[in-house]
């Protein structure tokens, strides 16, 4: 099926208005259905309707009459008297005591009682509000059978028919004129967003697409552009049923309705500036507070502020419980000064969102208190080589959820803070002299083997380890002396080359340690045994690198000393 052309489409909205012409010209207003009494209460009310006007609405009985009854006796009675042939159709007033009657050419239409008001009373007040309330009537009948007659008037309606008709060549051009306008508005905003869309960076990265802005500024535009078109439309169907009387109240309504909803819109819009005003100053507030308060964080992170308490570990953590704090001071100042902050629905969605906050961020909650307890209590820092549990690396950023370390072994890991504030962390730098971290090692040696001899192969092989400090001095502890053996942990300082390197020391210093006590001819043992071997458990220094291990590798494990007591 072929679209309706724009010409075929504004040819049926003229005739719809000028449609009604045929029944114009007669009352169609049909008699009121016989109804019960119960079918309105009092407080609702019969409307009584003439030419599809509402003149009057009947709320109490009278002389043992319904409100139903009233109405449909004042119908009937409209009806006769309009169709009085050469009837002038006038309308007059007579009060008698508390009721007033409305009369057409001297004949009654309908009483005006005193119990058709809103608010019944007795005082003299209530009846001047009858009176009132008659007169308003006699005005609304008055133009309703002046609508009637003007509706039997071929020549007024077809005078209506041309100005519908010259309206609708009017609005013609306004429609074609808004198209062009459209579209070269369009044309020239999406060049000129195409042009300037790339300008818009932060730290060297475009916030907006050039296709993304001009997509955003047509819709924008194709929105505008029917806006406008349908307030044109609006506008003139609410004109061009005005013009016939029979329609003439549905074109009021329509452009009551217009009016209303602008004045609304308008009214809101003028009563919610003053309290944007206020909210944005309280803002602007709290912006300038932060803006003072920069220089001395600045100074802090820098190291030039040590207050005890704020230094250059938490001035970070710091800086951010203010600006959160200044800005949620600032919203709930700002708060009852938004547009719906006091109406129930705003409030009603406060509360929702709140619940949910309180029910689904209890875990984030705890996160971001355990990183405030380790960034205030310096239990680590950034660069830094530690253990939680069975994790261990270096601290390369400390976030207030979660604190990422980066192992030796090329992993990065990602621990929640809840978990390293409730888990022992052993920290290998903090109490290094100068720089470097902590490493440390146990070997087990039977009694056999003296212990000086031992920690001096222990000695010699930190000494041969590439990346352990001399200065500090290796140490040798001895931590146990159990049932079989004496166990011995060497203490070594290593310096920080990279992040994450002590895996690769303790490789080395492994290794250095296995060569020396082989070529010394200590066994490595841990002797829970039934009898001494009869040769010692080690490992020649000829058959340091069998197959697979090649010579190549003979250089790493460095030079060889001469054995205590040896010539040299």
């Amino acid at each position: 099926m072929r679209a309706i052309r724009p010409w075929a489409a504004m040819l049926l909205l003229a005739l719809a208005p000028m449609a009604v012409i045929p029944l114009a010209a007669q009352d169609l207003t049909p008699p009121p259905p016989a109804a019960p009494a119960s079918a309105a209460s009092a407080d609702d009310g019969v409307p009584l309707r003439f030419f599809n006007r509402e003149v009057f609405v009947f709320r109490a009985g009278s002389l043992g009459l319904t409100p139903q009854m009233r109405q449909r006796r004042a119908a009937a009675q409209l009806r006769e008297l309009a169709e009085q042939p050469g009837a002038a159709l006038v309308v007059s007033l007579q009060r008698d005591q508390d009721a007033v009657a409305l009369l057409v050419d001297g004949r009654l239409a309908f009483w005006v009682m005193p119990g058709d008001l809103d608010a019944p009373g007795d005082d003299a007040a209530h009846a001047a509000a009858v009176q009132a309330l008659a007169e308003l009537s006699a005005q609304r009948l008055r133009q309703a059978l002046a609508e009637r007659r003007e509706a039997g008037d071929w020549r007024a309606l077809a005078w209506s028919a041309g100005q519908v008709l010259l309206g609708l060549l009017l609005l013609w051009p306004l429609l074609w004129v808004l198209r062009r306008v459209h579209r070269g508005l369009r044309r020239r905003l999406t060049r000129s967003a195409a042009r300037h869309a790339s300008r818009l960076r932060v730290g060297g990265v475009t916030l907006f697409s050039g296709e993304r802005v001009m997509g955003a500024l047509r819709g924008l535009s194709r929105l505008v552009y029917a806006a406008l078109s349908l307030f044109l439309a609006y506008e003139w169907l609410s004109w061009a049923l005005q013009r016939f009387p029979y329609t003439r109240p549905l074109g009021e309504r329509l452009q009551g309705l217009l009016l209303d909803s602008l004045a609304l819109i308008g009214g809101g819009i003028a009563t919610a500036l003053p309290n944007l005003v206020v909210a944005l100053l309280i803002f602007l507030l709290a912006h300038f507070l932060l803006s003072g308060l920069r220089p001395f964080f600045d100074r802090a992170e820098a190291g030039q502020v040590d207050l005890g308490w704020l230094n250059a570990d938490t001035a970070r953590p710091t800086r951010r419980l203010v600006q959160t704090a200044v800005w949620v001071f600032a919203l709930a100042m700002a708060y009852p000064y938004l547009p719906g902050a006091q109406t129930e629905a705003f409030k009603g969605l406060t509360v929702l969102v709140g619940l949910m906050v309180s029910l689904g961020a209890t875990s984030v909650v705890g996160q971001a208190a355990a990183g405030l307890i380790l960034m205030y209590t310096r239990t680590l820092r950034v660069g830094e080589f530690v253990r939680v549990g069975d994790h261990e690396g270096t601290v390369v950023e400390m976030g207030a959820f979660a604190t990422r370390i980066r192992t030796g072994l090329g992993e990065e890991l990602t621990l929640p803070n809840a978990l390293i504030a409730s888990s022992v962390t052993r920290n290998y730098s903090r109490t290094v002299q100068g720089q470097g971290f902590v490493c440390d090692t146990t070997v087990t040696i039977g009694y056999d083997t003296p212990w000086r001899q031992v920690e001096a192969l222990l000695m010699l092989a930190a000494a041969r380890t590439p990346g352990v400090l001399s200065e500090p001095r290796p140490r040798v502890f001895q931590t146990a002396l159990s049932d079989f053996y004496v166990a011995y942990r060497l203490v070594v300082q290593a310096h920080p080359s990279e992040p994450g390197p002590r895996a690769q020391v303790l490789n080395m210093l492994h290794g250095q340690i296995q060569d020396v006590f082989n070529e010394f001819g200590v066994q490595i043992m841990s002797p829970h045994y039934l009898g001494d071997p009869d040769q010692a458990k080690v490992v020649p220094r000829s058959r340091w690198h069998e197959a697979p291990a090649g010579a190549q590798n003979a250089a790493a494990a460095g030079p060889t000393p001469a054995p205590p007591g040896a010539s040299t």
